[in-house]
């Protein structure tokens, strides 16, 4: 398959934000392998899925087997890859060379410009065209998938952040909890306000070296901007998106947050969920692992990210379900993807709690499935988040804005001098 080389090698560069590009659920240690797409058992064909989310098996299964119900000449088995350290894509990258990918796959947007250049995946316009998706899922997460007017995965779920607290953390330092109408300048007052009132090494706030949850929300809010729409050039030099990113390096100049290298060791949402910090910002996919914390899961709570100048500050993400462009089972893949965004099967997928579904109609399950904390943050103004920037060269540049990022966050250099850097080097590498 042409240029499996340069796909392979995007593979590799991804690893360094493989944990913060997961999206939609934590990553696995156990793999399981399904048949192959292209196999048969008598008039049955046999389909398989890849996954890289334990945590999301059992929704998985319970939409294949409300498939196979309707379907009885179909049989789909999962294939779990874990994501941890890019396992996941470089093994269906070696797969697809091979010519036996799984049928149906989740993808992400971060993989999909370079498995479109290696014509992994297959066109699901007309099929798309011809069912509701469209008309029930909002055009952001629709249009992610679409390249130059070719649609290449049907949106399978979508994460947004929201700012978590402890409770008894708040109770104890005598601190009023966040609220739904913060801005960025209540977050640094309220946590201000925490900073001498908590317990030895714990912190008001946590801010990472992170793009999703953090600087990327607070950089557009702003009317910054990281890549130019035809991505030949990045904006780490505009003045608007340093300020978006100073914000946060403030906050740790100023003691609200554990250092850059303490979080690039611990991680905020362990230092979360260990008490040592009594706020953080987190993407909805942390929910499922918060949730089924004994420690903390009846003490926390979350309200909707602070707006910026006055500006909501969100970055939406997702997955979405591709299918395998050399599939000898390709007119059943595409009918499989289609229906996995179908009411009855995204209504399954949110009843489990596990991810917000993508259609709009079966959102409201995920804040039913998990009724003790205020998810409603979540989606609230979902239709207003930021797409992350993407471009074939994606993996690169996070790692890229990583190096240069920390440099700032550490106090090496200063932001103005390491953007100066990052886009020097970012800039050249989109010129190549």
């Amino acid at each position: 398959m042409k240029n499996m080389k340069k796909i392979a090698a995007l593979g590799m560069s991804a690893v360094m934000v493989a944990g913060m590009m997961a999206g939609c659920g934590s990553s696995s240690d156990s793999s399981s392998s399904g048949s192959k797409g292209s196999s048969k058992s008598g008039d049955k064909v046999e389909l398989t899925l890849g996954i890289w989310d334990e945590n999301q098996r059992d929704a998985m299964q319970k939409m294949i087997d409300a498939y196979e119900a309707e379907n009885d000449n179909v049989s789909i088995s999962i294939q779990l890859t874990p994501y941890k350290g890019g396992e996941y894509w470089t093994k269906l990258e070696a797969s697809a060379g091979g010519g036996t990918a799984p049928d149906v796959f989740w993808l992400n947007v971060l993989h999909l410009d370079s498995y479109v250049e290696g014509g992994i995946l297959d066109d699901l316009s007309d099929a798309i065209a011809s069912s509701d998706i469209k008309d029930n899922f909002s055009d952001t997460l629709v249009n992610n998938y679409v390249r130059d007017g070719k649609n290449y995965a049907v949106p399978k779920d979508f994460d947004t952040n929201a700012l978590w607290y402890n409770k008894d953390l708040f109770d104890q330092a005598g601190v009023e909890y966040p609220t739904d109408d913060m801005t960025y300048d209540d977050l640094v007052a309220l946590a201000t306000e925490l900073k001498d009132k908590l317990p030895d090494g714990v912190y008001p706030f946590a801010c990472p070296v992170d793009f999703q949850t953090w600087y990327y929300q607070t950089v557009y809010a702003n009317g910054g901007w990281i890549l130019n729409d035809d991505a030949t050039e990045t904006g780490y030099g505009d003045a608007k998106t340093q300020e978006g990113i100073q914000c946060w390096i403030d906050m740790i100049d100023a003691g609200l947050s554990p250092s850059a290298s303490t979080l690039s060791e611990t991680g905020s949402d362990a230092m979360f969920e260990g008490e040592q910090i009594a706020m953080t910002l987190a993407g909805s996919y942390m929910v499922p692992e918060y949730a089924s914390n004994d420690t903390i899961k009846d003490k926390i709570d979350c309200v909707e990210v602070p707006t910026f100048n006055g500006v909501e500050d969100n970055c939406i993400n997702g997955l979405g379900f591709a299918v395998y462009e050399g599939s000898k089972q390709k007119e059943e893949a595409e009918k499989f993807a289609i229906w996995m965004g179908s009411s009855e099967a995204q209504k399954i997928q949110g009843e489990t709690g596990v991810v917000i579904s993508a259609r709009e109609d079966a959102q409201q399950y995920f804040a039913k499935a998990n009724e003790q904390y205020n998810l409603a943050a979540y989606t609230n103004h979902s239709a207003e988040a930021y797409p992350l920037p993407v471009c074939g060269k994606a993996a690169e540049l996070y790692d890229m804005e990583s190096t240069w990022l920390t440099k700032a966050y550490t106090g090496e250099m200063s932001l103005a001098d390491a953007c100066s850097g990052l886009k020097e080097e970012a800039d050249a590498l989109l010129a190549k």
